[in-house]
This record gives structure tokens, sequence and C-alpha cells, in this order.
């Protein structure tokens, strides 16, 4: 098919719930994409920040090629070898309180879990969520979602859920009730803006959990697994959650959620009260497992930690030469870009020119490229901005 069939196709059969580009990608190696067409992309978008170990890294295609050659699928009544081993990786690399893991198949679901589970261990309702949230859009994870847009057409939702105003520790102690099971927060927040939190909010909350024994819950579907420099967003302010929530970048590229608890937190579910067909099959684990090893053999944490550094700097100058840029911040490869009008032009120019980068709100550039993106790519993005940029005050 040409690339004008393949968008008639999806335009008439898919969906329509995707904001699309008219742009046909095929093939993906390391922080690069290629249209249709065999143009060159450099791809800061990572898949929604999916692609941290890059496109099609070979280990994790090879474990992807193998482990499909031996068994596909095995449901979690079953016991699979591929399966424990991704459970013993994954906690080697979390802290040891954060010992029972729930394998699901995104974000959303592993949202879900965490509702459900500190709901089940606390035997309360309530749920406190921040003001500018994104958790998914389920209906669980869409009660915490703050983003009207998202909600309005779906109410009724869960109820029970509360919303408070970021970064102010005070204000989530006034939410707390004794019907309070839980407060469920991004340690930065992504879809909102790429929002860094002040020093003291995570600890405050940590504080604040621990003298009510209220659950606290990390959101890290977007930062966790080397993102923003070390392997978790919460080991930047040494603030450990009573649950866990990761996906997107944890399998390489494939589909998977994950929930990890205390032991006694996950251990208050029954068998048969929390299950999921696909969870945990062996393609997954093997591509997830593949994907940790590599995020350690090539220290991509601490390479997003340098080059986070440096592509920050790098847009840092830009917003000296270009009054129309207010604000950058992120931490590691995960950095926002905040401007003075809407950025949708400087998104569809930039890709004219070969690069992709997401928005965070009406007015923010979003850049979450692979953690094996290299100096010479970081470069070309900035040149291609920098001329959209001019461009934008003519």
């Amino acid at each position: 098919m040409n690339e004008k069939d393949i968008i008639n196709l999806e335009e008439k059969l898919m969906a329509n719930v995707y904001a699309k580009r008219s742009l046909v990608l095929t093939r993906g190696k390391g922080a690069l994409v290629w249209d249709i067409n065999g143009k060159e992309y450099v791809d800061c978008t990572g898949s929604y920040g999916v692609c941290v170990v890059g496109h099609s890294h070979p280990k994790v295609v090879d474990a992807v090629r193998r482990q499909a050659e031996t068994l596909i699928s095995c449901h979690s009544s079953f016991y699979n070898d591929v399966r424990s081993e991704l459970l013993l990786k994954i906690t080697q690399i979390t802290p040891k309180v954060l010992s029972k893991v729930f394998l699901a198949n995104s974000g959303a679901e592993a949202v879900e879990c965490a509702i459900k589970v500190a709901r089940k261990f606390s035997g309360k309702p309530e749920i406190i969520a921040m003001m500018g949230a994104f958790h998914g859009k389920t209906m669980g994870a869409l009660s915490a979602t703050w983003d009207k847009k998202y909600r309005e057409p779906f109410k009724p939702l869960v109820p029970e859920f509360k919303h408070v105003p970021p970064n102010n520790p005070e204000k989530v102690r006034e939410a707390i009730t004794e019907k309070t099971a839980a407060i469920l927060v991004e340690p930065i927040r992504g879809e909102g803006g790429i929002r860094i939190p002040p020093k003291d909010f995570l600890s405050g909350l940590r504080e604040i959990c621990d003298e009510t024994g209220v659950l606290l819950i990390f959101d890290e579907v977007q930062t966790g697994f080397g993102r923003t420099g070390k392997f978790f967003a919460f080991e930047h302010w040494n603030v450990v959650p009573d649950i866990l929530c990761l996906a997107k970048s944890v399998a390489g590229g494939l589909p998977i959620g994950m929930t990890i608890a205390k032991e006694d937190v996950m251990s208050s579910f029954k068998v048969g009260e929390h299950s999921t067909t696909f969870g945990g099959n062996p393609l997954v684990c093997a591509a997830a497992c593949a994907a940790i090893d590599v995020l350690v053999e090539e220290k991509l944490p601490e390479r997003a930690a340098t080059l986070g550094r440096y592509f920050k700097e790098k847009l840092e100058d830009l917003q000296a030469r270009h009054r129309v840029v207010r604000e950058v911040r992120g931490l590691g490869l995960m950095i926002g870009m905040e401007f003075r009008f809407d950025v949708l032009n400087i998104i569809l120019k930039s890709m004219e020119r070969g690069v992709l980068v997401l928005d965070a709100g009406r007015n923010i550039l979003r850049f979450l490229p692979p953690l094996v993106i290299k100096r010479e790519h970081i470069n070309r993005v900035i040149a291609v901005l920098d001329t959209v940029m001019e461009e934008e005050k003519e």
C-alpha cells in the first residue's frame, strides 16, 4: 500500500480518538525513525516516552525472536520461567520494601490496580490526586486525571476522588479525612507540562502519609526506567512510595504495565480479585528482561542525566535568543519548553524538517527522546527549532 492508501484506511476504519499527523512511519532504529518514503526523522517523542532503549534495540529484538519461537502465551494461572526472571529483575532494581508485583498491559491498568489495592488494603474509598495530574483514561484512572476535556464527557466517574493544588503539602493534609485510602501523585507531571515539584513536596507527602496511615502511590508511568537520569524519579528526592505504577518503557516498546507494592499491601488482594489475561505473558516478559539489561549495561540513566543537561542547556540558549520562550524545565531526558503561544505550528514545521516533538498542553513542547539519542541528533533538533522559531517571528 502507498502512503495515501494507508492514511485513508486508518481514517476510515480506526476509531477517531487520536490527534493524527499526516505521517506514515515504517521503520525505526535508535533515536531515528523513517517514513514510508524513506525520509529520516529525529524522534523526540519516543512513541510518547516508550522507547527509552531506542527503536528496535538488537537485544530486545533478539529476545522477542527467541521467545516467539519458544512460547508466546502463558496465562498467569501457570508458572513461567521468563515471567519469574522478570519479577526477579524488577525487584532487584526497586527499593526492597517494594517486593510484590502485579503485571498488566498499560499505564492506565497499573493505576487501576493501585487504586483497587489501596482501597482493599485500607478498607477506605477515597483517593486524593493533584490538580493538573494525568493518570490515564480508563474509568478509575480517569477519575484521578484532572483535565476536564477528558473527564466531562464520561461523568459520572468513579466516586470518592478529590483533587488538591499540587506542590502544597498542607492542602493535601487538609484534604485527608477518615475515608482517605491513598494519595496518588506523579513525581514529575508529564501531560501537565513537565512540572517538577519543589524539593520538599514529595518528602512532605511521605511524612503526611506516615502520620495519618494513608498510602502513598507514585505514578511513574512516564518518569520511570531512566527517563529522568535515575532509574526512578523518586530517587531524586529519596522518597519511597507504598505503591509504584510503571509502564511505557519497561518492555523496550511492547505493551506492559506494572504495579509494585509493599508485600502487606499487595497481599490484601485475594485470589481472583484482580487479574488480566495477557499480564505477564512470556513474549513481553522476555522483552522487558532484555530492556532492563540494556538499561543497566549501557548505563542509560546516567546517559539520560548527561545528555539531558546538554539538551536543556541548548534549549536555554534558544530561550535567550527567542523571546517567545518563557521557560525550559525538566530532569534528564524529560524536558518541557514553554512558549507564549500555541505550539502546533512549531510541531508541524519541525516535522517537515525531520524532527518529531510532542506537546504537553497547548503552549508547551515536550521532549521524550530515546535515551540512546546522540549529541549530533540533539544538535539537529536545536538547529531545526531555531529555524522554525525564527519563522514564527515573521
